[in-house]
């Protein structure tokens, strides 16, 4: 797909192109993984020491109504997570312990999507998959991530 400049994203969504705006668009571009708002603040606080929280938080509220990015909200955490939208989609493994997030390559619902409609006569409009287990790194120890805590 072609990469987009980001004056070309904010004219296209009628955006006004400011310095801010184009620290956090620059920030999820590089991202490998969806990054958390503090994640993203964290690493524009290093590209614009002026830049505060809450103009984050704006510039990814504004960018989620028109479709630049993508909020994802991960079981067993109190924060979201976004990425950049693209034309296709992606899911997730994602760690139970460390909340590492590991990219599923491909989608494993298209032919059963079909089906449902097939049999349902019902319009899928999108889904979203997420698997939730231990990453090699995590998976001796799955103490403390509150999922099985309380059951024998």
């Amino acid at each position: 797909m072609k990469q987009f400049e980001n004056k070309e994203i904010f004219s296209y969504f009628k955006i006004k192109n400011t310095k801010q705006r184009n620290v956090v668009l620059d920030i999820l571009k590089k991202a490998e993984y969806p990054l958390t708002s503090k994640e993203i603040f964290f690493r524009a606080k290093n590209m614009d020491d002026s830049i505060n929280f809450s103009t984050i938080y704006r510039i990814l509220n504004v960018f989620e109504s028109k479709g630049i990015v993508v909020k994802l909200n991960i079981m067993n955490s109190d924060e979201a997570v976004f990425e950049l939208k693209t034309v296709g989609h992606k899911h997730y493994l994602i760690c139970l312990k460390c909340k590492k997030m590991i990219p599923i390559e491909g989608c494993p619902l298209g032919d059963y999507e079909k089906f449902i409609e097939n049999t349902t006569d019902f319009d899928i409009m999108g889904h979203h998959l997420e698997i939730f287990g231990y990453c090699s790194e995590c998976k001796g120890d799955k103490k403390g991530d509150g999922v099985n805590e309380g059951k024998n």
